[in-house]
């Protein structure tokens, strides 16, 4: 969430950034001034009203003192309905408070200057394409046939006991997700991210405070009888272990890895490219959260690129790092790099990971903050990535290293598999 410092300080400069992710913030931004200053006038107003009734009712007991009760009695009235006018102005100035956070709230984070205008995927850049060319046998098969003729991945029990988009893993389909699983969290672990086991599910100030809601609601799965929600990332509950949290600086930064499976509607995904394991409503996701201060944040974020690149060169697959455009990116966001893998026998690339750096955006709405060396409370910066989302990885593992014999297992995934093909 923006602040209203940032806002006041200079509404036509957020007007403008917001414009860059397509978003005409003019209104938003106007009606939540207008709503700042009405605020702050009724705080005023009522505070003086409240100074009054001070100063009022202190005359009271002298007045009683000297015998002058009438006069005393109508203080003590001009008091009571000083007070009374008083609350009045307090409780307008709440329910002013109420329209302009729910305004607020609307309005998505900025992007960082290196964010650039586009509409969407057509416009992202692509910063870097790494790995070795992929060379596929005569042939060659999607990896949903595949998955089919190795018995590994069963699509239709998986409808059968849910519906599309949660597949059945078996036999060494479900071994290689298990080690994958554990290859990604042990890389992450020994780069000094600190491992978590968190909840699937959370609540709904959890999902306000990374921002998912309001903004995501329509694509999270909502356990109504409790007013739950299932975790679409690990990023939720990992995040909101420190809502509400005051960290010394001195313990900054926080870096913290976590797998977990993870839930998504996706409404309104259709077509060729949902088949197999391109888009699922249920999936596994190791991640790595990191809370910083401000001035380490993108040096932060440039490292968490690192890493996950270094991940995707061991598993020794094609890929590329593109930067989103403005118009691609998230509500949440201030910058965000995305890597896909080139899957070949679909001809086309597979997004993998975000990687992302929020700025103040959640810990404001999180209350996410640190003490300086000076002893101020600043707020801090969050970041986040995906190291690595699993389905696509297996889907490029698949299709890319498939042989007339086989697919073969990457050397490094050995030994969390057990074996090193499947056929």
């Amino acid at each position: 969430m923006l602040t209203l410092k940032m806002l006041r300080d200079d509404p036509q400069h957020v007007i403008e950034k917001l414009a860059v992710k397509n978003f005409d913030a003019k209104e938003i931004v106007g009606k939540v001034l207008e709503l700042d200053a009405n605020r702050r006038s009724l705080q005023a107003e009522s505070d003086a009203l409240l100074a009054r009734q001070k100063q009022v009712a202190s005359r009271v007991g002298a007045l009683m003192k000297e015998g002058k009760r009438e006069e005393a009695e109508e203080a003590k009235k001009e008091a009571s309905e000083l007070k009374v006018r008083s609350n009045e102005l307090l409780a307008k100035a709440e329910e002013n408070n109420k329209e302009l956070e729910a305004k607020l709230v609307l309005l998505p984070n900025i992007p960082c200057d290196l964010v650039v205008p586009g509409k969407g995927a057509e416009d992202n850049q692509i910063v870097k394409v790494g790995g070795p060319e992929v060379s596929l046998p005569e042939n060659a098969l999607p990896h949903w046939e595949l998955a089919k003729k190795y018995d590994i991945i069963d699509f239709d029990l998986g409808v059968k006991i849910t519906g599309a988009g949660f597949p059945v893993y078996k036999g060494k389909g479900a071994r290689l997700q298990r080690a994958l699983v554990n290859f990604f969290l042990d890389i992450n672990t020994a780069a000094g991210y600190r491992e978590i086991e968190p909840p699937s599910v959370v609540n709904a100030a959890s999902g306000f405070g990374t921002g998912q809601l309001p903004d995501k609601e329509a694509q999270m799965y909502h356990v109504g009888l409790d007013d739950f929600y299932l975790i679409p990332t690990a990023e939720v509950p990992v995040t909101n272990l420190y809502r509400d949290v005051i960290i010394p600086g001195k313990d900054l930064p926080r870096a913290m890895t976590a797998y977990t499976p993870c839930f998504r509607r996706e409404a309104g995904s259709y077509g060729k490219d949902v088949r197999g394991l391109n888009r699922l409503h249920q999936f596994d996701k190791v991640e790595i959260v990191r809370i910083e201060k401000p001035e380490n944040s993108y040096a932060a974020l440039d490292a968490m690129v690192a890493h996950v690149e270094g991940i995707v060169n061991r598993l020794g697959l094609r890929y590329r790092i593109l930067r989103l455009c403005g118009g691609d990116m998230s509500f949440t966001s201030a910058i965000t790099y995305d890597f896909e893998l080139w899957s070949a026998a679909q001809g086309r690339w597979l997004e993998i990971s975000s990687v992302s750096n929020f700025e103040t955006f959640q810990s404001n709405r999180l209350h996410l903050r640190y003490r300086d060396d000076e002893g101020k409370i600043q707020l801090c910066h969050t970041l986040n990535g995906s190291s690595l989302a699993l389905p696509r990885v297996v889907a490029a593992l698949l299709e890319d290293n498939q042989t007339e014999d086989g697919i073969i297992i990457p050397e490094v995934l050995r030994p969390y598999t057990g074996f090193d093909r499947i056929d």
